[in-house]
């Protein structure tokens, strides 16, 4: 198993958030007996993939924060799945704070206290669903070397050299681009270059200080509104040399100081890492009176009298790292194969337990445990789940089916979803389509009840109302 540290402990924590996976609603329609961190990625747990980027990087302090809803499904997959014990020690932590819902935001997680009193040093978000070309050692050493003085960038003439922090954003016009992918508006100003020699796979060349970073929709909001796109004639003062990009993504990644927490704390509105805490940072680099304002000052202050004499690498502010990579990683560029539980052929993954029966047809398909493909089955570019069971003769084409779903015998899907423990009705033709079932939907016996018996009551008042008027 390809789990061994390959580079020293950088002295950061790792909180990977396992948040409600809105943008899957076909597979976490239940949440809590089916958190988005344990979809299968091929055959392995999405959340696998983050805390692997973790171990990589030397980081071995790794907490995963969820709903205390969704923390028994994690705990059983953490104790039981092959992929998941097979962790190197320190096994990860599990967090559930009980305020904490699928509705809070990244910031006002930061904020609760069980992660208040969890966090001891500077860490490094991650979302749970993190599949990345990126080296995260190389991360980590672009943020050790490459840190800007962050009272040298605020003009403050203090000579503390409080810790920074970093970002990673990526670029969405790629060979094959997602349709409808949300963007960022990002404002970056080059760093200074550097003097010394600098290696071929190293990320400083890409780093940039981040100066304005506002989601597209909000931008169209704003340019709506206003018919303009405002901006300040402080920041064109304070970074001349601005470069203004509409087409790249927030990639979730951020590595943050310890004293963040206490800029949380102190601004209550902030919601959100990315949109609010980044954004006002990154403002408060060239905005007049905005440092004090928010409480920098007296936040860095405080951290340099506590870590008077202590030594520690440069600081930086939002500095972010701009990639041209896509999020989900491409095998050419990997520096390590991955492992394939059982390859069936060179296109397709296998996992173990699989019944094939004769004359089926497999094509660039990953197929999970215990799934059953019938006789006259033809597969192209589908992923299956545990469990699931496909009939004679069906033709499935680019599809996913979730967890011990079935179709029936000559169904023919394209580009179709199948919710977890569905059965398909045998000769379904369907075409870009979410199967679900209606479970939950149907009224219930009372509901139609109370809704014939406000019916009933509004027709007997019309009943009274015509009698008076006659």
């Amino acid at each position: 198993m390809p789990h061994a540290v390959s580079m020293p402990a950088p002295g950061l924590q790792a909180l990977i958030l396992c948040g409600p996976g809105s943008s899957f609603p076909t597979f976490t329609a239940n949440p809590d007996e089916n958190p988005k961190a344990l979809l299968p990625i091929a055959n392995r747990p999405m959340v696998w993939y983050p805390i692997e980027f973790c171990y990589r990087s030397g980081i071995t302090n790794i907490t995963l924060v969820c709903p205390p809803s969704a923390a028994e499904a994690i705990t059983t997959a953490l104790n039981t799945n092959p992929f998941l014990t097979g962790l190197p020690h320190p096994h990860p932590d599990l967090l559930a704070p009980k305020d904490l819902d699928y509705n809070t935001g990244t910031a006002e997680i930061l904020r609760l206290p069980e992660l208040q009193e969890v966090i001891t040093s500077d860490f490094i978000v991650l979302p749970c669903d993190l599949v990345c070309e990126l080296g995260g050692d190389r991360l980590l050493q672009a943020w050790m070397v490459k840190a800007a003085s962050l009272t040298n960038l605020l003009d403050d003439e203090d000579s503390s050299t409080p810790n920074g922090g970093m970002g990673v954003w990526y670029e969405t016009k790629t060979e094959n681009p997602i349709k409808g992918e949300e963007t960022d508006l990002i404002a970056t100003s080059p760093m200074p270059p550097s003097s010394a020699p600098i290696s071929m796979d190293s990320l400083l060349p890409h780093l940039s200080y981040l100066t304005y970073s506002m989601p597209t929709d909000s931008l169209r909001d704003l340019t709506d509104e206003k018919g303009i796109f405002p901006i300040r004639h402080g920041l064109l003062r304070k970074h001349p040399k601005l470069r203004m990009l509409t087409t790249h993504r927030d990639a979730h990644i951020y590595i943050l100081p310890k004293w963040i927490l206490d800029f949380i704390q102190r601004n209550e509105r902030l919601e959100t890492i990315g949109e609010d805490v980044i954004g006002w940072w990154a403002k408060a680099s060239w905005q007049t009176g905005l440092f004090d304002k928010l409480g920098f000052k007296f936040i860095l202050d405080s951290t340099s009298t506590s870590e008077s004499g202590q030594s520690s690498h440069d600081p930086a502010t939002s500095g972010e790292y701009e990639g041209s990579a896509s999020p989900t990683g491409s095998q050419e560029r990997s520096q390590r194969a991955p492992h394939e539980p059982f390859p069936k052929r060179q296109d397709c993954l296998v996992a173990d337990n699989v019944v094939v029966e004769e004359k089926t047809s497999i094509k660039e398909s990953v197929i999970g445990a215990n799934c059953v493909i019938k006789e006259g089955a033809k597969l192209f570019q589908c992923l299956l789940m545990d469990g699931v069971v496909v009939g004679k003769g069906c033709k499935l084409t680019r599809c996913i089916l979730g967890k011990r779903s079935e179709v029936g015998e000559g169904s023919t899907l394209t580009n179709c979803e199948v919710q977890e423990n569905l059965l398909v009705e045998p000769r379904t033709d369907d075409k870009d389509n979410k199967l679900m079932s209606s479970s939950g939907l149907e009224a219930s016996e009372q509901e139609m009840q109370d809704v014939l018996q406000k019916m009933d009551d509004g027709n007997s008042i019309e009943d009274g109302e015509s009698a008076l008027v006659d």
